[in-house]
């Protein structure tokens, strides 16, 4: 009689392990997810399954969707797509016009001189190769 109540009781303490280490802890971290998945809002980065980053566009919480924004294409997942969420950073205020002004160098090539002498090195490469092509004919 005293084998069995030691063998039932070495049951229950198997379950009750079972449960603190392996059931409840699972539990919290789906309520986690679940509060993340509800804080959702449009401008918020999120990141998917599939490793795909994007801001949040538009949520239909009616068919659990969310559209996604990558770089101007606008993509809809299921709101359980959603691996993780980032929320947008905070823009710090943009800095009066004489402080930029005294922090730019005038040494360096600003980007429209850079894009004017690769558009230049491109269009002298396209006639050299046009060149060629006709000294051949």
């Amino acid at each position: 009689m005293n084998q069995s109540y030691l063998s039932i009781l070495f049951i229950v303490v198997l379950f009750a392990v079972m449960y603190f280490l392996m059931i409840r802890p699972q539990k919290k971290q789906q309520e986690k997810r679940r509060e993340q998945l509800s804080k959702i809002k449009p401008g918020d980065q999120v990141i998917t399954i599939g490793r795909l980053h994007g801001v949040v566009d538009e949520i239909n919480e009616a068919e659990k969707t969310v559209t996604l924004d990558c770089d101007g294409i606008y993509l809809v997942f299921d709101l359980s797509a959603i691996a993780s969420v980032k929320q947008p950073a905070v823009v710090a205020p943009a800095a009066n016009d004489d402080q930029k002004a005294d922090t730019t160098s005038t040494d360096a090539p600003t980007d429209s001189q850079t894009s004017d002498s690769a558009q230049e090195s491109d269009d002298k490469s396209a006639d050299s190769a046009d060149d060629s092509k006709a000294e051949n004919k």
